[in-house]
């Protein structure tokens, strides 16, 4: 089991996710006792009786003034079994583009639903991200369940409907855990409450501390060697005059002095002579570790050039991609953006919209004219340089890419390499 935990939370607005974030960092004394005095004294000063958690969290001015949270902002904390790192994700509709971004690398989704009005529109539509996401592990906490009259009953009909939604969306039973909570007064987050008799699971902190998460968040398949390269580091010193090394993070697998290794796209092949770090060299580097390669032989590589294992495929120039849209400009056929993936950045055209997810009725409606704001469709891409990418299904990281407005530089769209939707359940789309 792995000793640290990448997890997100997600759920619509007022479900409690800043009062959540804020009792989990109560409860496992994450906080100082400065900052618990100052939250006692501003919710005093608002009438309250007890202290809002929810002040812990949300801390841009805006977010404050508004009681809502409107930016992505990532929380650390702990017990003695594991350690976490937490992105508080937005829960408004506009700011789905922050849900994606904070749960893109985690191992865990906190998913909040209001116990009052239960599965809505926008639970669906964060399920739906997460499943396209490929996320791993999904925790439904319903909250406020001390707020209805029936709660047992309330908890059992969300429980059920939302596992009808999951096995849908491609989930195994086994990786999805429900869970009644109170985040105001405390109920099930970090000790078990009296309240819910009916409920015999994990506590969340429990359930956190024990689920079985991979320690490379981006793998689900060993693809070996991944390496963007994001520099070119040539000195050109006394010390160090024929020094040529490539400095990026290791997207997948690992690498080791003597290990074979072809360039993409170029497919020249050569050998790996020393891995430098700036503590020294490594005997081995796993995902995840920013290094410098130095090659064998005197090769050209550049930015953008991916160093991997023998055996991967070959650099796509045209492919099959799904994307969620996050501008507010319709995407329509046609459209000439800019692609990143990884380290490398190049011209791309939108081919044909294959087809449009709908989230809500699990439907594809085929062959829209136009993807609007949160909208998730399969599309074809083609690109100017062809891009060493894996299918998004076998490795997360090399298998996200963005598109890029390129008169502006603004995100449009995160994307996704292959059929996202090929494990969803779809049904019949019927015409309106």
């Amino acid at each position: 089991m792995s000793d640290l935990l990448r997890l997100a939370t997600a759920g619509s607005v007022d479900d409690g996710k800043s009062t959540l974030v804020g009792r989990l960092l109560y409860d496992t004394k994450s906080v100082l006792a400065d900052q618990i005095d100052a939250v006692t004294r501003a919710s005093v000063d608002r009438g309250l009786d007890t202290p809002d958690l929810s002040l812990l969290v949300d801390g841009l001015r805006a977010e404050r003034e508004q009681g809502i949270t409107i930016d992505v902002a990532y929380r650390y904390f702990a017990t003695p079994k594991r350690s976490f790192v937490l992105a508080d994700t937005p829960g408004h509709v506009q700011y789905t583009r922050n849900t994606v971004s904070g749960a893109s690398t985690a191992q865990l989704v906190v998913l909040l639903v209001d116990a009052r009005k239960g599965v809505i529109e926008q639970t669906r539509k964060h399920a739906a991200v997460l499943a396209l996401l490929g996320v791993p592990k999904l925790v439904l906490a319903v909250n406020k369940i001390d707020l209805v009259e029936d709660p047992a009953q309330v908890f059992a009909d969300i429980r059920g409907e939302f596992n009808s939604l999951t096995r849908s969306l491609g989930w195994a039973p086994e990786d999805v855990q429900e869970i009644p909570v109170s985040a105001l007064h405390g109920d099930n987050v970090a000790t078990r409450s009296e309240n819910t008799p009916y409920y015999d699971g994990p506590t969340l902190i429990e359930h956190l501390e024990s689920v079985p998460v991979d320690a490379d968040v981006h793998g689900r398949h060993d693809v070996g060697l991944r390496f963007a390269v994001q520099y070119v580091i040539r000195p050109r010193t006394a010390e160090f005059p024929d020094y040529r090394g490539y400095a990026g993070q290791i997207g997948a697998g690992s690498v080791r002095p003597g290990d074979e290794v072809v360039i993409l796209p170029s497919g020249i092949r050569t050998t790996v002579e020393r891995i430098d770090t700036a503590d020294g060299e490594l005997d081995v580097a796993h995902a995840g570790r920013s290094v410098t390669l130095i090659l064998a032989d005197d090769v050209d590589v550049s930015r953008g050039d991916v160093i991997a294992a023998p055996g991967a495929p070959e650099p796509i120039g045209e492919f099959e991609a799904t994307v969620c849209w996050l501008a507010e400009k319709p995407l329509r056929p046609g459209a000439r953006l800019l692609l990143k993936h990884g380290t490398r950045t190049t011209q791309a055209i939108v081919g044909a919209l294959e087809e449009r997810f709908d989230e809500q009725n699990l439907t594809s409606v085929p062959n829209p004219e136009s993807l609007e704001l949160n909208e998730i469709a399969r599309i074809s891409v083609r690109v100017a340089e062809p891009i060493a990418a894996d299918d998004y299904k076998v490795n997360r990281r090399t298998g996200s890419f963005l598109l890029i407005d390129p008169a502006g530089g603004n995100t449009l769209a995160a994307g996704l390499v292959g059929n996202g939707l090929s494990d969803i359940e779809l049904g019949d789309h019927v015409p309106a």
